[in-house]
């Protein structure tokens, strides 16, 4: 077996450059390592009693169930007599202080808390990722309307966020709390000015700001990353997007998936359809056999996310879906007993 450290060095590099013609073995190396040096997800798959070296395919790779983030430190540590070995390519930011990421959710319940050591490893996916779908963040104006997020500590959207606004570099871009009307001024002034604008906002306040303010945008992409969190009736994905639509007078609304518990994101182009960056791959369990896995299907969504190294890579969410045979893919609610999140946006 290849050395810890073997694994773990250069994997920055490798799975943004060669996740694309690798990703299965890849994600195999990864398993490999998680079981050795992550003592929850290790003694997870000694549960199962599965044979990690007879694990050779996707499809047998155990997916953690995201509840154990809640009640337990998930995380893949290197001893420290190999980790100061590691180049210090290993992380863009390595000597950065580690992140430590929380969850929303309803009042009473228990938080996911996500401990992230390479927080340059968690800026390259973001960034990386983006890009992909909107070009370098320096093209935009972004306008962050994240009340809830910017209202509690630790949250892994402000922080992604944060980053992308001061990489535009723009006088305009900034987060807005509760302040709809200086929102309204702003988007006035950047469409007048034919500014490429990208508002990105959490649902109920992305409709608080249409119903107080409808107006035409012809120069910003409007972006929801879910959400209700008990602030009104829950809306399917598709009546969100059409009063929002018929608000702001545009062709179609965005939307980002992430999770506290994951470091990649999914953004859609459309209604619900999500694409995944090259380093992250979503899959399909039966709810009634957790154990039976695919890459195509209805079911509930297993993530894989190779930027999640340091961590688990391998994660049972709690929504239900469907995964296309391009591997694009569908939230379709949460499964039965699952916790309200607050990126949870029923989509039935």
């Amino acid at each position: 077996m290849q050395r810890l450290t073997q694994i773990r060095e250069q994997w920055n590099v490798k799975i943004f450059e060669q996740a694309s013609d690798r990703f299965e073995e890849l994600a195999l190396e990864a398993f490999l390592y998680q079981y050795r040096l992550n003592p929850v997800y290790r003694a997870f798959v000694e549960a199962l009693r599965v044979d990690p070296l007879g694990v050779k395919t996707l499809e047998k790779i155990p997916f953690l169930p995201v509840s154990f983030f809640k009640t337990a430190l998930v995380q893949s540590t290197l001893p420290a007599a190999e980790k100061e070995t590691l180049p210090r390519e290993a992380g863009k930011a390595a000597a950065t202080e580690e992140l430590v990421f929380e969850s929303s959710g309803t009042t009473g319940t228990i938080p996911s808390i996500h401990r992230v050591t390479d927080p340059g490893l968690y800026e390259l996916s973001f960034e990386r990722g983006f890009t992909r779908q909107f070009g370098p963040a320096e093209n935009w104006c972004i306008l962050a309307l994240l009340p809830s997020y910017l209202e509690r500590k630790n949250s892994s959207l402000v922080y992604m966020a944060s980053r992308l606004i001061a990489q535009t570099k723009h006088q305009s871009s900034g987060f807005y709390l509760h302040e709809l009307n200086k929102l309204r001024d702003t988007l006035i002034e950047l469409e007048q000015k034919k500014q490429p604008t990208l508002l990105l906002g959490v649902s109920f306040a992305l409709l608080d700001l249409a119903a107080q303010y409808p107006m035409q945008l012809q120069h910003t992409r409007v972006i929801e990353t879910g959400g209700m969190k008990g602030r009104g009736p829950e809306l399917t994905r598709e009546e969100l997007h059409e009063r929002l639509q018929q608000a702001f007078g545009i062709p179609a609304v965005y939307s980002e998936y992430g999770m506290t518990e994951l470091l990649s994101q999914a953004w859609s182009k459309e209604k619900g359809s999500f694409e995944t960056p090259p380093w992250m791959r979503v899959g399909i369990r039966e709810e009634q056999d957790p154990l039976t896995v695919r890459f195509e299907g209805t079911g509930a969504l297993n993530i894989i996310d190779l930027a999640n190294i340091d961590s688990c890579c391998f994660i049972a969410t709690e929504d239900n879906g469907i995964v296309s045979p391009s591997g694009q893919f569908e939230v379709r609610g949460r499964i039965d007993h699952a916790e309200l999140r607050g990126c949870s946006l029923m989509t039935l």
